[in-house]
């Protein structure tokens, strides 16, 4: 058994979803997704952001490895990880909102805290 889940889908796909997911999270500070994607994306944005307390040119091209959108790492970096200079972890948080009409699939709110 993995260390993640696959969501159905093949990796290439799997990656750019998330890749998207985290990125439009830092955008807009708080989108709409199901628990499942919510958790993972959860992982990779906890990551990112601890990376980008760190600072630095090293930590940015890291970041940059992964969030293709300039402007968001910036933002990332500039206004999120000062937010959580003091905090050890927990950045982000998930709220239950029910299930989906079409497929009765648990939608989530993943926002930062």
């Amino acid at each position: 058994m993995p260390g993640y889940r696959k969501l159905g889908r093949e990796s290439a796909h799997r990656k750019a979803m998330l890749r998207n997911l985290v990125t439009d999270l830092f955008r807009n500070e708080r989108i709409s997704t199901t628990d499942t994607r919510a958790k993972e994306a959860k992982r990779e944005a906890e990551k990112l952001i601890t990376v980008a307390k760190k600072g630095g040119l090293h930590a940015r091209r890291q970041a940059l490895g992964y969030i293709y959108d300039e402007a968001v790492v910036t933002k990332l970096f500039d206004d999120i990880a000062k937010r959580y200079e003091s905090r050890q972890g927990g950045y982000t948080r998930i709220l239950k909102l029910g299930p989906r009409r079409g497929d009765d699939a648990e939608v989530v709110f993943l926002e930062l805290v």
